[in-house]
């Protein structure tokens, strides 16, 4: 935990402006014919959890390995807060990284790892004791500084890697897919212990991930890429709620979409049904827009404003909810019910849903 003895060392998100931790202004990165990262501008807050998230090859590992200084762009500048680090080599930035192979050195101990940067800096042995095990405390490691890398459990020789990193106070720290090595039990148990790290130190951490689970979970801010550049920055709630185009709305979970044209300020003329109310800002009366519904959002009655018929093709218990696939004249629906429910495979339904659980797409995102 963090102390009033150690508190010092850590930057604190200060009430005043100041600048962003990291940003980068119209960086581009080419490997030949290839486009990696296409003009991507983007500011990171000072003392915030922000996640790159997007599938393989969407360019958010090339952006981290850019802020790192492990690649340099083509075209554009990055900057860590007032200063411009563009060509400047990995070691000469204010930034630690946290791989997903942890990279530990297996003939040193837990806090011999630890220590093993401040040493290279040539810091003190008291305050390299003092910070070492400080830090190794933070990540719930007491008591194991002399074990060696082979002793401990995939999630501990993790947390021994963040020790590593964080104890050189660094302005950013970046991980990359930090927690992709480990079982599924143990991931959604460091995704929370991140999340109550990076609480605790205040400093910037920058994580690239393709879990969206993972991005939801830990991060304050999240830019979603594709094919090397922002398809849409905000909070977990707002990506999951509002989504601003298809591919976001597909890649952070499940959407049902639906064909329609606006009709009114208010409402939409879906394709194969009828008109439905919509609570959310829609263009002009006649364009041809998507229209947007989250599984967990529909009910099977027609309890709700909106409501479509249909049949049952497929029903699924997937653990915390029964899933259903309904087959109807707007489209195919996937409804997840948070009861076993009564509903069979060929049974007639109705679909429903409130306004404000729709999104809207205009037809061409």
């Amino acid at each position: 935990m963090i102390t009033a003895e150690n508190a010092a060392h850590f930057p604190r998100v200060s009430k005043s402006p100041e600048p962003p931790d990291v940003r980068l202004q119209g960086v581009t990165k080419r490997f030949e014919d290839v486009l990696a990262v296409d003009e991507l501008t983007l500011e990171i807050p000072r003392g915030s959890f922000f996640a790159l998230l997007g599938p393989s090859g969407c360019g958010k590992t090339t952006t981290l390995r850019m802020i790192g200084g492990f690649e340099d762009p083509s075209e554009g500048r990055i900057l860590l807060g007032d200063h411009d680090v563009t060509g400047l080599p990995s070691y000469k930035r204010d930034v630690n990284t946290v791989f997903q192979s942890y990279a530990l050195f297996p003939h040193l101990d837990v806090f011999e790892n630890v220590a093993f940067g401040l040493k290279r800096r040539k810091v003190a042995k008291a305050e390299i004791a003092k910070r070492a095990r400080e830090m190794l405390a933070i990540v719930g490691l007491e008591g194991m500084d002399r074990r060696k890398p082979r002793q401990l459990s995939g999630g501990q020789q993790q947390r021994v890697a963040l020790a590593r990193a964080l104890v050189n106070h660094p302005r950013v720290l970046l991980l990359d897919e930090p927690l992709g090595a480990l079982d599924l039990k143990l991931r959604k148990q460091m995704q929370l212990e991140l999340k109550r790290i990076q609480h605790e130190v205040g400093i910037t951490f920058v994580h690239v991930t393709h879990d969206q689970e993972e991005a939801m979970t830990m991060a304050d801010s999240i830019a979603v890429m594709s094919r090397g550049r922002i398809e849409q920055l905000g909070g977990p709630t707002e990506l999951y709620e509002r989504p601003r185009t298809a591919f976001v709305a597909g890649f952070l979970g499940v959407s049902n979409l639906l064909g329609g044209t606006v009709t009114t300020s208010g409402a939409v003329r879906v394709d194969g049904t009828g008109e439905i109310r919509v609570d959310a800002p829609l263009p002009p009366a006649g364009t041809r827009v998507q229209v947007g519904v989250r599984p967990e959002k529909l009910r099977l009655d027609d309890s709700a404003a909106n409501s479509v018929s249909g049949t049952v093709v497929e029903r699924a218990y997937i653990g915390v909810a029964t899933q259903y696939v309904v087959d109807t004249p707007a489209g195919r629906l996937t409804v997840f019910v948070q009861s076993s429910g009564t509903a069979a495979e060929g049974d007639a339904v109705r679909v429903s849903w409130d306004p404000e659980s729709t999104f809207v797409l205009e037809e061409a995102s």
